[in-house]
């Protein structure tokens, strides 16, 4: 799993950035966005359901930050 952090970015950047590194982990596996703008918890879901990619959940980084869990299915 790619853990790619997005602490201090503002709304649109995290998606900005998962969109620019979801090709840089295969088919089937996950890609980490770890974000503590408020926005990435619904920007990060509605991006995957329009990119056609897994949203898998979220859970918490190391420090507390959220982290965005998204399979590259394509």
């Amino acid at each position: 799993m790619i853990e790619l952090d997005c602490r201090g970015l503002p709304c649109p950047r995290p998606v900005i950035e998962l969109a620019r590194q979801i090709l840089a982990v295969e088919v089937g596996e996950v890609l980490a966005v770890v974000a503590d703008d408020p926005a990435a918890a619904y920007d990060i879901p509605a991006w995957c359901r329009m990119r056609e990619q897994e949203y898998v959940g979220a859970d918490l980084a190391d420090d507390g930050v959220p982290r965005y869990l998204v399979r590259r299915l394509g």
